[in-house]
C-alpha cells in the first residue's frame, strides 16, 4: 500500500555532507510517521531521527548537531541532510514510515560510504 525510494547515497570525504531524499508513494494518507535508520556492516539497525505527521522531530543522540530531518509535503519527499560527516557513519540508510495502523513499511536503503 505504500513505497518508499531512497536516492542520495554517495562515497564522500569525511567532514563533507550529504542530502538524502525519499519518495513515497501509494496510499499516503496511512501514514503517520517517517523517520530515517541505517544499518553498518555487521550492526544493528539503528535509528537516525522521525518526524511525525505533525512535523514533531527526534534525533538519536549521536546524530542530532549534525543531521537534520525535514519533509516537503507537497513532493511527498522527506529528506535527511547529513553534514559533518565521519567514517562511523558509513551505513545503508533506510526510509521508514509507519502507518496510523502501526504497519511499518521500509525502502531498499542507499548506501552512504565516508572514507578518503
Amino acid at each position: 500500500q505504500v513505497q518508499l525510494v531512497e536516492s542520495g547515497g554517495d562515497l564522500v570525504p569525511p567532514g563533507g555532507s550529504l542530502r538524502l531524499s525519499c519518495v513515497i508513494s501509494g496510499n499516503i494518507d496511512s501514514v503517520a510517521l517517517m523517520g530515517w535508520y541505517r544499518q553498518a556492516p555487521g550492526k544493528q539497525r539503528d535509528l537516525v531521527a522521525t518526524i511525525t505527521h505533525g512535523g514533531s522531530i527526534k534525533y538519536a543522540d549521536s546524530m542530532e548537531g549534525r543531521f537534520t530531518i525535514s519533509r516537503d509535503g507537497a513532493k511527498n519527499t522527506m529528506y535527511l541532510q547529513m553534514n559533518s560527516l565521519k567514517p562511523e557513519d558509513t551505513a545503508v540508510y533506510y526510509c521508514n514510515a509507519q502507518g496510523w495502523n502501526l504497519y511499518t513499511y521500509w525502502g531498499q536503503g542507499t548506501q552512504v560510504t565516508v572514507s578518503s
